[in-house]
């Protein structure tokens, strides 16, 4: 659900660059690229790091095994970083 939320609002920022619908794509790195956003590269690998969680977070039962508590938890941390930067982005 992390990459949904982030999936979210980086479409939300699409849309408001473009004044457009946001496409329909997934990739986290690419929505940011058409926000026009400019992330430093520890927010890029974070975004790179969360589109395997794409198809996961919709249809878990194409999970190959789920990440520890330990990972998730960073996961969970890297996550929220981004959307408190996110929700910073004018």
């Amino acid at each position: 659900m992390a990459h949904l939320a982030l999936e979210k609002f980086l479409k939300a920022k699409v849309c408001q660059e473009t004044r457009d619908l946001a496409p329909r794509l997934h990739n986290l790195v690419q929505l940011a690229a058409l926000a026009k956003l400019d992330p430093t590269q520890e927010q890029q690998d974070t975004l790179a790091d969360m589109n395997q969680f794409n198809l996961q977070g919709r249809y878990p039962e194409e999970m190959a095994s789920p990440p520890t508590a330990e990972k998730s938890r960073a996961f969970m941390a890297r996550t929220k970083e981004a959307i408190e930067w996110l929700t910073q982005q004018s």
